[in-house]
């Protein structure tokens, strides 16, 4: 069983508990050649059930603790994982933020998918979670997570230089931010955006 599961329209945003780690094994073993040009260089290994479970207990205290979420993407009968969206590096104190990351299953690219999974995310971290901000970074040229930052509501905020070191180099990446609109207007809770 998940540690939180939020039901979307057509998927389950998941935090998995260390025993579903054949689930996200499969979905990066499978995913690999798709998301290499946006991840890190990753050995083989990294992948395997094993580390994952180890991963995903690091996760689960991490969960427990309020530093990050690291939610998978799920179809309805929690069968496959088609995806990711991570909310990590969450500060609390003046700042209360965090930074996104997300892939999703080549198969799924174009049909919505991740930003249904987004935005049920995002008013979890904005409306339970508390937080007032959080921070999306992206490739120059990826045009297609620009679009989508974009239409959540997300703000270019900047740009920085060798960020990453993403596919084996440095790369630039398009710094943005959205922020809580709950701390300016109580009344403007991100998912009342949604209804």
């Amino acid at each position: 069983m998940p540690l939180l599961s939020l039901p979307c329209q057509r998927l389950t945003l998941a935090i998995l508990a260390p025993d579903q780690a054949g689930l996200e094994s499969e979905f990066y073993q499978r995913n690999l050649r798709h998301l290499a040009p946006w991840s890190p260089i990753r050995t083989t290994e990294y992948f395997s059930t094993e580390q994952i479970r180890r991963r995903l207990e690091i996760q689960a205290s991490a969960f427990e603790a309020g530093l990050a979420m690291h939610f998978a993407l799920l179809t309805q009968d929690g069968q496959q994982m088609i995806g990711a969206c991570n909310f990590s590096g969450v500060i609390r104190g003046a700042f209360q933020a965090c930074y996104l990351g997300y892939h999703i299953n080549e198969a799924h690219q174009g049909q919505g998918l991740m930003r249904e999974a987004l935005e049920a995310g995002i008013a979890y971290m904005f409306d339970t979670q508390n937080l007032h901000r959080i921070m999306a970074n992206y490739i120059p040229g990826n045009e297609r997570s620009a679009r989508l930052l974009e239409k959540l509501g997300f703000e270019r905020e900047g740009y920085a230089k060798a960020y990453l070191n993403i596919a084996g180099r440095w790369q630039d990446h398009v710094l943005t931010a959205l922020i809580n609109p709950a701390f300016e207007a109580p009344d403007q809770r991100w998912s009342r955006r949604l209804a």
